[in-house]
């Protein structure tokens, strides 16, 4: 009998291994992927894909993190 594994991902870590899984595709779609180097290209995809999240995270900004000052009039950014 196959052991079987239950993983409970919070939705950023869902987000990163969707984009990894993404990256992760386009190896194989290239033909580079083999069954001596998954491992390899699994890790590098996940690393790409936190890169990303990482990169995006600095230069962007979420709902949550734009706040209304007090007489400040419209939104703005703290």
């Amino acid at each position: 009998m196959s052991e079987e594994n239950y993983l409970s991902l919070q939705p950023s870590e869902s987000v990163i291994a969707s984009m990894a899984s993404r990256i992760f595709a386009a190896y194989v779609q290239k033909g580079e992927v083999g069954d001596d180097n998954i491992d390899h290209y699994v890790k590098k995809s996940t690393h790409i894909a936190l890169k990303i999240a990482n990169y995006t995270d600095s230069v962007s900004k979420s709902d949550g993190e734009w706040m209304v000052e007090k007489g400040a009039g419209p939104a703005s950014l703290l």
